[in-house]
């Protein structure tokens, strides 16, 4: 298959950016796993051994944004105000189910030896350590950071993630075996929303199983009652964008 060929492949476009985005990310993360573990608390260390989020996240967003470039011509993106409001509204109300399990944390004023059990399950944890620009102390990195974060998070994983779930699974699990591409995006059955919904469950850590599962069925809704891929895009994009805020604004930086 020459280049030509690979661009003009549908199911390609709709596969491969999510595959790629994480294959560097699980990939790099198995390699510098320990770097984390090992070298965090080494200040004397470059900040790359010491951080290696900080240029795994940046790289995958370039990976991630030239593969959707590379593939643009297949994504049906329509402009339908309405739908993309009622998709806004409902990535608002998603992440805020999202976050709320640590936002009771510290309403409730739990410790570090809490909570434990089922509340644990539910993720109502500190959520404290995770990504954080904060360990930067120039300016410059700082933003260059953040703004690589927030490119990943709000463009970059809504797309590589919302054409591979929404755009290509949901279709694929109605006709394995048949011509997938003729399944209207939205299409609603339990077979797909249950194995759509269960994936994005579990490639979230335990912590974000309850939530993830409560997101993965308003974004199956948004999916259906929309019937566009923008609107699940526009869904994605701004939920992401309130959780780097509020992980940011909260110090909640487990979140993201």
């Amino acid at each position: 298959m020459n280049l030509v060929q690979i661009r003009e492949d549908r199911t390609l476009a709709y596969v491969v950016p999510l595959v790629a985005f994480m294959l560097i990310g699980g990939g790099l993360d198995l390699v510098t796993g320990s770097m984390e573990s090992t070298f965090r608390d080494h200040e004397y260390l470059p900040w790359w051994r010491r951080y290696p989020e900080h240029w795994i996240y940046p790289l995958q967003t370039v990976l991630g944004g030239v593969l959707v470039i590379f593939w643009w011509r297949h994504y049906e993106l329509k402009w339908e105000p309405r739908k993309l409001l009622l998709a806004a509204v409902l990535g608002a109300i998603g992440i805020a189910l999202w976050i709320l399990p640590t936002a009771l944390y510290d309403i409730w004023e739990m410790t570090e030896e809490e909570p434990g059990g089922w509340k644990e399950r539910l993720g109502i944890l500190p959520r404290r350590d995770g990504f954080d620009p904060g360990v930067f102390e120039n300016p410059v990195a700082w933003w260059t950071a953040t703004i690589f974060r927030f490119l990943r998070a709000v463009v970059v994983v809504s797309f590589v993630e919302e054409l591979f779930w929404r755009g290509f699974l949901m279709r694929f699990v109605l006709r394995p075996d048949g011509d997938y591409w003729k399944v209207p995006f939205g299409t609603f059955s339990w077979k797909s929303y249950l194995v759509v919904t269960a994936l994005v469950v579990f490639i979230h850590s335990p912590a974000d199983w309850a939530a993830a599962f409560v997101w993965g069925t308003l974004m199956y809704c948004c999916a259906v009652w929309t019937r566009s891929l923008l609107a699940c895009l526009v869904m994605h994009a701004v939920a992401n964008f309130l959780m780097g805020w509020y992980a940011l604004s909260f110090e909640k930086y487990g979140l993201w």
